[in-house]
């Protein structure tokens, strides 16, 4: 290898420590990505158990390998038109504050390297709409992409009531 070639290799390398790997997924026509190393698997979506008395966004619960894992709607969380779920309608398994939890999403999309230098801070829409859990904004070739902060999605509130599914 000569010195040009390592320099490049050298390079491409360091390029790749500065970019972190997002699951983009679509909800109706906008893309979201969540932080790849909190996904634990993808799995098609499957009848849930519902548990009475708890909020709309909570759809149930899931046998996963004898864990009871809740299972949320991001679409109605985010207060989006509810639609039938198809065939490409699937859960996505993530560790959301040290808890296992689903979120069910139109269909998954890709895996993406997104470097820190491409993500936007989310935009400031005043104190009514809360943005919180929204970690950036990033560009894709032509789209944007909505980077989740997934331990802030939900509320305190929230997720003791996903805590009360659970049990």
């Amino acid at each position: 290898m000569t010195i040009e070639t390592a320099n490049i290799v050298d390079q491409q390398i360091s390029q790749k420590e500065d970019e972190d790997q997002y699951l983009t997924f679509m909800l109706g026509e906008e893309l979201y990505g969540v932080d790849i190393l909190r996904v634990q698997e993808i799995k098609g979506y499957s009848k849930l158990t519902r548990i009475p008395n708890t909020p709309a966004f909570i759809k149930g619960v899931l046998n996963l390998r004898g864990a009871i894992v809740p299972i949320i709607d991001l679409r109605i969380k985010f207060t989006m038109e509810q639609v039938e779920y198809t065939m490409f309608t699937v859960i996505v398994v993530v560790v959301v504050r040290d808890r296992i939890m689903g979120m069910v999403v139109d269909t998954v999309s890709d895996v993406l390297f997104i470097s820190g230098k491409d993500i936007q801070p989310p935009p400031a829409l005043g104190r009514k709409v809360d943005v919180s859990f929204i970690s950036g904004i990033a560009r894709s070739g032509e789209n944007l992409v909505t980077l989740l902060d997934i331990d802030r999605v939900l509320t305190d509130e929230e997720m003791e009531q996903v805590a009360t599914a659970q049990e």
